[in-house]
């Protein structure tokens, strides 16, 4: 699956940011998206990032992540119809505009900003795009829901064979050692 870096780091921003901050149900368990100061803390780890982070932009984001979860689960389930209005929606209200940038020494590349250029609004920009790149292109199909039971965090697939289910190496695990346990068990009756 072929993505330029930086869109590849907006795809990564995407899962990283609804898995953080949805609730639901991670690898087993219930989740609960982090509140306040521990909000603040998730988003700088969704984007790596130390920069200076309020409570209001954090609230921003956790409300782009929710978006973006419906553009997921949406895409998953094969709804394009239902996931391109959601991200034209965010879309709209980020005021995604590309626009050409480079660091010292490196190529021109497209980066996405919002219309105020504030760190919360430019990343709800950026992930909107991302997802509306891979939506509008041949790669509708790599965004993914885990398939796991009781896990409902979100994957982009990048393998080679577009066969990715799950969100996690941890969740593909304990899936088969549930079949693995269940064909045993049966074999034993």
């Amino acid at each position: 699956m072929l993505f330029d870096s930086h869109m590849r780091a907006l795809l990564e921003a995407s899962v990283a940011l609804v898995n953080a901050l949805t609730d639901g149900q991670a690898r087993g368990r219930p989740y609960l998206a982090p509140e306040g100061a521990e909000r603040v803390e998730a988003v700088r780890a969704a984007l790596s990032t130390g920069a200076d982070l309020g409570l209001g932009e954090a609230d921003h984001l956790a409300g782009t992540a929710r978006v973006l979860r419906t553009v997921f689960e949406a895409a998953a389930a094969d709804r394009l119809d239902d996931a391109a209005p959601a991200l034209n929606a965010l879309l709209r209200a980020s005021g995604a505009r590309p626009q050409l940038d480079r660091a010292p020494g490196q190529p021109w590349q497209v980066h996405f900003h919002g219309a105020d250029d504030s760190y919360a609004v430019g990343w709800s920009a950026g992930c909107a795009t991302g997802l509306a790149m891979a939506l509008g292109g041949d790669y509708a199909g790599r965004l993914g829901v885990c398939a796991a039971p009781r896990c409902d965090r979100v994957y982009v697939d990048t393998s080679r064979n577009a066969g990715r289910q799950f969100c996690s190496t941890a969740c593909q695990n304990r899936v088969k050692a549930a079949v693995f346990r269940a064909r045993r068990a049966g074999d034993d009756a």
